[in-house]
């Protein structure tokens, strides 16, 4: 696998692939290699469907992890080793179109007060206030805080897509950074590692997040992105416009951002029903 995968990642850089994609896409390569046995480079159609239809049936893992299995193994035959009448012929899952799970204010406050430690709320207060992608907030620097008052800003760097953006840096939250610098005084990485010589690992994130869940007796559903999607959600009912929410998410397209529109209660409870506006008889 050495020298494929080395051939792997010259392609993805060349394309200018993040490099969150470039582990995602490897990995994907790696578990398929693993579970044959053999080579990727030395794999046909069949084998390749056989191991996508394994992710669903067996391993139980959604439609869209699977499709990113898909992509990944679409990239290395069809890119890296020039085999495009294997490629299109893996299939791609239909996702279905759920809506996620929305905390609410008073949700989100509870378990911000039943984080378990100081370096837990100022990871879950960071990710609810800046609307921040598990990825992102687990790789800020110290130096993403812009705090002088024309400022007050956090960048996010290579986002998704490999997009740089700012986004919110509240009062509130910087306050709460300070106290948590003045605590643990990290020096590179806002959220370390164990170790200190990395950004947090994102399983460690998550297992915070669930356990401030559970501690606030809020029912279980959805993971850390769960933080995002109301960020979103509550500065639509707030009155916010969805274009500069748009920007702070850093959707490339509107049109991802506009199913808060469906999640938005103020938008539900305030509309009238045609059936009020009708003469009655």
């Amino acid at each position: 696998m050495s020298t494929l995968r080395q051939r792997m990642t010259d392609a993805m850089v060349l394309r200018g692939f993040a490099e969150r994609t470039q582990e995602t896409y490897l990995a994907c390569v790696r578990h398929l290699a693993k579970h044959t046995g053999r080579s990727p480079d030395t794999l046909d159609t069949a084998a390749i469907q056989a191991y996508l239809l394994h992710l669903i049936t067996e391993r139980k893992l959604a439609y869209a992890s699977v499709n990113q299995a898909a992509c990944a193994i679409r990239f290395l035959f069809s890119v890296v080793l020039g085999q495009r009448e294997i490629a299109f012929d893996i299939p791609m899952a239909k996702v279905p179109k759920r809506l996620p799970q929305i905390l609410t204010r008073e949700e989100v406050s509870r378990l911000l007060a039943h984080a378990r430690d100081i370096r837990a709320r100022a990871l879950l207060t960071t990710t609810y206030a800046a609307g921040l992608r598990l990825s992102e907030v687990c790789h800020l620097q110290l130096s993403d805080i812009e705090s002088s008052p024309e400022r007050m800003c956090l960048k996010v760097r290579q986002g998704k897509g490999g997009k740089d953006r700012y986004t919110l840096l509240s009062p509130r939250l910087l306050e709460t950074l300070r106290l948590y610098w003045r605590v643990t005084r990290p020096r590179h990485w806002l959220f370390p590692n164990g170790t200190g010589n990395g950004p947090f690992y994102d399983k460690t994130a998550q297992r915070i997040y669930h356990a401030a869940r559970q501690a606030a007796g809020i029912p279980l559903g959805g993971g850390i992105h769960s933080l995002r999607h109301a960020f979103a959600t509550h500065l639509l009912e707030a009155g916010v416009d969805i274009h500069t929410i748009q920007r702070l998410l850093g959707h490339g397209n509107v049109s991802t951002t506009m199913r808060y529109f469906h999640l938005a209660q103020s938008r539900l409870t305030g509309t009238t029903s045609p059936l009020e506006l009708l003469t009655p008889t």
